[in-house]
C-alpha cells in the first residue's frame, strides 16, 4: 500500500469516526425526523407484585420506603453481604414505615435450605413476572433504596449495609415521611 492510499485511507477513517460521534452523542432524536423519540417513556412501576416463597402473592407498599436486595445463593458476593442486610433488617424491622424485600429467581427448594443453614430472618420473595426496568439488570447483587417510586440509593455489587451512611440516609427519610 503506498503512502498517498494510507494517507487517504486514514483520513477516510477520521471522517467515519467524526461522523459517528456526532450521530451518537450530538444529534438529538428530534434532528432525524422521528417525533415519537420526543415523547418522554411510560415509566413502569418499580411496584409490581411479588410471591413469598409458599406461593403466595405479595403487594409491595409505596407507602413505605422499599430496601430491595436482588441476589441468589450461588452468588458469592451477595453471601458477603448478607449479614449486614440482616443487621439492618433487625434494625428496622418493626418501625411501619419501612419494607425489606430481599428478591431472588431461584425456587423456593433451592432458597429454603439456604435459608435455614445461614439462620437469616428476612422476607425474601420473587417477582411474579418480570423485573421492572428501573431494577432489570445482569448483575448481582443488585440493591435499591426506594421511596414513591423515587429510587433515593442503588448499589450494583456488594455493599456493607449496615454502615453509619445507609443508616442516615434512612432515617432522613423517615424523618421527611
Amino acid at each position: 500500500m503506498s503512502s498517498t492510499t494510507k494517507k487517504l485511507s486514514l483520513i477516510l477513517l477520521l471522517i467515519m469516526a467524526g461522523a459517528a460521534v456526532y450521530f451518537v452523542f450530538f444529534k438529538s432524536p428530534a434532528q432525524e425526523g422521528n417525533p415519537v423519540a420526543e415523547l418522554p417513556a411510560a415509566q413502569e412501576s418499580v411496584y409490581l407484585p411479588l410471591t413469598d416463597l409458599t406461593g403466595k402473592e405479595v403487594a409491595m407498599d409505596e407507602n413505605k420506603i422499599a430496601f430491595v436486595n436482588v441476589w441468589a445463593t450461588w452468588c458469592g458476593p451477595c453471601n458477603m453481604e448478607m449479614p449486614g442486610i440482616q443487621t439492618l433488617y433487625n434494625k428496622y424491622k418493626d418501625h411501619n414505615k419501612i419494607a425489606f424485600y430481599i428478591i431472588s429467581d431461584e425456587d423456593a427448594e433451592t432458597v429454603n435450605p439456604f435459608i435455614s443453614r445461614k439462620g437469616y430472618n428476612l422476607p425474601f420473595y420473587q417477582y411474579a413476572g418480570p423485573y421492572p426496568a428501573q431494577l432489570d439488570g445482569n448483575a448481582i447483587p443488585r440493591t435499591y433504596i426506594i421511596y414513591k417510586g423515587k429510587i433515593l440509593a442503588q448499589e450494583i455489587g456488594a455493599s456493607q449495609w449496615d454502615r453509619p451512611e445507609v443508616i442516615e440516609l434512612i432515617e432522613k427519610q423517615l424523618a421527611e415521611i
